[in-house]
């Protein structure tokens, strides 16, 4: 099993879209393992985005991501990092198919609404800035109905 990281941004948690969201990935089969509201730090959003800090955007990245609650989260699955970023779709809501999170619900490039990781080294730096405490281990039960 692999844990990813899934943040609903400012901009969707303002838009009302945490329920539809978070149904998604349950319905896809995914184990949520951990999950918390806040109004990230400007030193935890700095963090989280450093690999972008010599571009253009990434004032505005920071800015955008600090000016309200976020919602952090962990799922776990198998391929979990691939199977929410398919989930979530491109970047750019009006390129994103359809389907997709963003492909449904986004219209634009910087209110995208939501981030996941993109490879098991990125998961791992976000789980442990986002969730320091740890994430929760326990058994879904309705995992034999999910994988073969």
């Amino acid at each position: 099993m692999e844990t990813t990281y899934v943040m609903i941004k400012p901009d969707g948690v303002q838009r009302n879209l945490i329920g539809e969201i978070v149904g998604r990935f349950e319905r896809k089969g995914l184990k949520l393992v951990g999950m918390k509201a806040m109004v990230p730090t400007e030193e935890l959003a700095r963090a989280h985005y450093d690999v972008h800090k010599e571009r253009p955007f990434f004032p505005g990245l920071i800015k955008f991501v600090t000016s309200g609650p976020v919602v952090c989260m962990a799922w776990q699955g198998v391929e979990a990092i691939t199977v929410a970023r398919k989930l979530i779709g491109a970047t750019n809501g009006r390129q994103a198919e359809p389907g997709t999170i963003r492909g449904d619900l986004g219209m634009d490039m910087g209110f995208n609404m939501i981030h996941g990781s993109d490879a098991p080294e990125t998961a791992a730096f976000e789980l442990g800035l986002w969730f320091p405490e740890g994430t929760m281990d326990w058994e879904k039960t309705m995992t034999q109905w999910v994988y073969e």
